[in-house]
């Protein structure tokens, strides 16, 4: 049994594999509870796609069971302890600017791009594959695996949530949803939002601000930003802002409706862990407007953009600034903003915090420090460290420098994985070191022989932790 080629096992499979990713990478699993029914909470599209995986689960003839349609799982094996698997088959709006269809999973050079591509879908039917892998060459496990698959990760995972309100909670398990080596280290995340209330003023300034947005998602860097504005000479306006975009190397647009002008600026998305990957829409069209003559209320909200969030995503100018050695730095991303001509202004963000920060005294200081502004709180999920020595690591260590020929250092990321939800819980994979992180960005794919080797990769983990 110790002689098993894993990857000789996959390769034997990968038509397979690669034929089932891309049916599921087809399936446009977004997040949209405005169509929402009894039977898919989140969606039709989410929905749909926990029903492939669930499917694919009775045809090779594993158990499966559906949570309220949010949740599922799939599960071999016989014993008392049980070694999760964590995984998610929602993903983020695809956004703009693709090359071919998000939704497509077309073939290029060896990868297939698609939104949710690598995070997580593609993962996802590898850690699959690596179960089935198991099953149909019959060995014996004295532990019980089971693949659990979310549907709200990218949002408020209320799915696993909900799941561990009446499911087994695993002993230990990993999620293949970030970096090879081994992820023991996940930063806590805020998510919050800074809310300016309705002016009562009158002063509309020589320049009022209609509308302005950007952001879809708090743990996205927007891609897109637009405003309305009315003044007397909108001409004038739209001359300025072409100025803007061109010091700053930027694309976007603008035209003029009556005595309004329309402002379009196209930023760069990016995952939220590292706000420096991306161009922030919102940040740079709130920039400009700050400058204009506004209403006091107006100027408070677009200064404070421009003054304390622009060029600066480690909260340093917000005296939030922190690091530690487990973790490394703060990341504050701001992924949300809306102002209307009532004076309602938000800012949204994504803090992902050291393991060693204390979040309740620097929460208490940014409320302090705000007058301006109520800070709210979305959603908070603490710190997750598990030590190097125990077995989960220590087994995973050594099942990917036998794969791979290469060393096992231990990582901390920004990004969160369901291996939170686990007292004993890391990220395993897929990306090797040295790989494109395109996660939430434009022309998401993952690498095929990528995808095989970390099959291989999973198999072998996990007949090691379940044998």
């Amino acid at each position: 049994m110790d002689q098993i080629n894993w990857t000789n096992e996959i390769e034997s499979r990968k038509l397979d594999l690669w034929v089932d990713t891309q049916n599921l990478l087809k399936i446009k699993s977004v997040m949209d509870e405005e169509n929402s029914t009894e039977q898919a909470p989140f969606g039709e599209g989410v929905k749909k796609a926990l029903d492939y995986m669930l499917e694919l689960g009775k045809k090779d003839n594993f158990t499966v069971k559906s949570v309220d349609h949010v949740a599922g799982h799939i599960e071999m094996g016989e014993g008392k302890e049980l070694i999760g698997i964590l995984c998610h088959v929602d993903v983020v709006p695809e956004g703009d600017g693709w090359a071919s269809d998000p939704f497509g999973a077309e073939i290029r050079d060896g990868k297939i791009f698609a939104r949710g591509a690598v995070d997580d879908k593609g993962p996802t039917m590898a850690a699959y594959y690596a179960m089935k892998t198991i099953r149909e060459l019959g060995l014996p496990l004295n532990k019980r695996v089971r693949m659990i698959i979310g549907t709200d990760e990218e949002s408020d995972w209320r799915c696993v949530d909900r799941y561990f309100e009446t499911e087994e909670m695993p002993t230990i398990g990993f999620a293949p949803d970030a970096d090879f080596p081994i992820i023991n280290a996940e930063k806590g995340i805020w998510d919050f939002a800074l809310i300016q209330e309705p002016s009562s003023e009158s002063d509309k300034g020589e320049v009022e601000i209609i509308d302005f947005s950007s952001g879809r998602r708090t743990n996205m860097v927007p891609d897109y930003a637009s405003a309305r504005v009315k003044l007397a000479d909108p001409s004038a306006l739209t001359t300025q802002f072409t100025a803007y975009l061109k010091k700053h190397s930027l694309k976007g647009n603008a035209a003029i409706e009556r005595d309004e002008a329309l402002l379009e600026l196209d930023g760069v998305s990016a995952h939220a862990m590292e706000p420096n990957n991306g161009v922030n829409a919102g940040l740079y069209l709130a920039a400009f407007l700050s400058e204009l003559p506004l209403s006091a209320h107006a100027k408070t909200y677009f200064t404070f953009i421009q003054d304390q969030l622009l060029g600066d995503t480690r909260g340093n100018r917000l005296n939030i600034a922190f690091s530690d050695e487990i973790t490394g730095e703060l990341t504050l991303n701001a992924g949300k903003f809306s102002y209307s001509s009532r004076g309602e202004g938000m800012i949204g963000f994504s803090m992902r915090y050291p393991v060693t920060f204390d979040w309740e005294a620097n929460k208490l200081k940014l409320e302090q420090q705000l007058p301006d502004f109520t800070v709210v709180t979305n959603s908070h999920s603490t710190p997750h460290y598990v030590d190097s020595d125990s077995f989960l690591i220590q087994t995973l260590k050594r099942v990917y420098e036998e794969e791979t020929g290469e060393q096992a250092d231990l990582l901390s990321i920004g990004g969160g994985t369901y291996a939170r939800s686990l007292k004993e819980g890391v990220a395993f994979g897929p990306l090797f070191p040295g790989s494109e992180d395109i996660a939430h960005q434009k022309d998401e794919y993952i690498d095929i022989d990528d995808m095989l080797r970390a099959a291989a990769i999973y198999a072998h983990a996990i007949y090691e932790l379940a044998k």
